[in-house]
This record gives structure tokens, sequence and C-alpha cells, in this order.
């Protein structure tokens, strides 16, 4: 694979005749063509925790129900790929094992915190008619507190769903949820572009699961404004640190 990364596989539609009837890839888009795709999107894809906010938001989770370091290691080991972010994603709850009320405490006395800039990218894709979606591996109650402060709809969040028993005592997750699974988020995109019919998708995060969502999306941009994963900057042909970086993107046009 290609130093950039930005293909994950080749099909056989990828590939075109030499004139010596030799099988060669298509040539991956360059970075000004990505950064126009970025510019005529339609959609744009953002992870949530340690991109849209600086936390992760499963990892604050667990250090409010004392189990934190053990969480933490887990959670790095499934930014970057190295074990499958369903089993990840059980294993840590299965440790956490949150009540009703304990997730209600958290938004409230610790509400996530916005990484600088998104505030102001997400209102100017706004102005530009663009539609913003939420696609995180964390939680819907925690990701909708996001999408409000940023007046994106609930309906534009994509996330994963705690389950509770009727005394408020942690009851799993959905299994069902897309981004419950590896893979998860190129599935939520799909979704996208087959309901609106949306031509250009632009995914952005900072783990190893916004980058396999490109494709179906159609640029991927990594984000290591609050936490680098060396896996995705290595591999991202695009890579920012500040969201001040697609604003001016944005003011070139």
């Amino acid at each position: 694979m290609a130093q950039d990364g930005v293909q994950c596989c080749h099909s056989e539609k990828d590939f075109i005749l030499s004139p010596h009837s030799k099988k060669v890839p298509k040539r991956m888009a360059s970075l000004l063509e990505m950064k126009e795709i970025f510019r005529n999107a339609d959609a744009v894809c953002f992870d949530v925790d340690s991109t849209v906010i600086r936390e992760e938001g499963i990892d604050e989770l667990a250090k409010f129900c004392g189990v934190g370091d053990a969480v933490a290691e887990m959670t790095r080991r499934a930014m970057g790929g190295t074990v499958t972010f369903k089993a990840a994603l059980t294993a840590r709850l299965g440790l956490i094992r949150p009540s009703y009320e304990q997730v209600q405490k958290l938004i409230s006395d610790n509400p996530p915190q916005l990484t600088p800039g998104i505030r102001e990218l997400v209102s100017r894709l706004h102005q530009r008619g663009v539609q913003v979606f939420l696609v995180s591996g964390g939680f819907q109650s925690i990701v909708e507190h996001v999408a409000l402060q940023l007046n994106i709809p609930t309906a534009n969040v994509f996330a994963n769903r705690l389950k509770f028993y009727f005394n408020g005592e942690y009851a799993g997750f959905d299994e069902t949820q897309p981004t419950a699974e590896s893979g998860g988020k190129g599935k939520v995109i799909s979704h996208l572009k087959e309901q609106f019919h949306f031509k250009k998708v632009v995914m952005i995060g900072d783990g190893a699961t916004d980058m396999e969502a490109c494709p179906p999306a159609d640029c991927f941009i990594g984000f290591g404004g609050n936490v680098i994963r060396k896996q995705v900057k290595e591999k991202a042909k695009w890579y920012i640190t500040h969201f001040d970086e697609l604003l001016k993107e944005l003011e070139e046009r």
C-alpha cells in the first residue's frame, strides 16, 4: 500500500490497463484534489472523542466510575487499531458498568469540552449549506449534548446506545448500532450517501476507525489537535492539528 494510505484496498475496477496490458492502480487523489473535495463537500462527518471534544468520553466516564487507568489503556489499543473496536468497547464497558444516574451526572458535572475552532468551523459549514454529522463510537447521550452546543440536529448523530435496567443499572449496549464495530463509520457514510444522494462526503477524525471510513468517504482528514495516533499521522495524506486550517481552506473560495 502506498505510504499515504488513503485507499485501503483495490478492487477489480480500481485498475486500468497500461499500454503493455499490465494492471496498475489508479492514481490516488493528490492533496490539492482532496482540498477541492473538502471545499465542495455535500456533507462533513466528524468523529467526536478527541476530535470535536478534547476528551475520550469513555475514559472520562471510567474515571468518574473509578476505573480510569485500566480503561484508558484499552482505549489506546482500540484507537491504534490493534484490537477490534467492538471487543474493546465490550471489555471497557464491562469494567465500567455505568448506571444511568452516573452517565447523567457526568454530563452535568463534567460536560465535554469543545476543541478550539470546532464551533466556528461547524458554523461556517452550516452557512455554506453543508450537512454536518457526528459519527462516533462514543455514547448517544454524551454526543447529543455536544450536538446541541454546535446546532447540529440530533437526527445527524450516529453513536452507540447504552442500555439500562428499570432501576438504572447498566444492562449492556446496543450491539446492532453500526458504530459499535470496526468498519461501522463507513457503513454510516454509505447509508448517508444512499439516503441523501451526497456526491462528496468528508470524514474528519483522530483514530483508525475514522481513517478506515475512506472509502466510502471521498476524503479523510486526520486530526491531531488533541492526541496524535501514530498510525493515522503516518498514513493520512491530509493531517491537521487545528481546525483553523480547515477554516482557511473554506475562506480561499
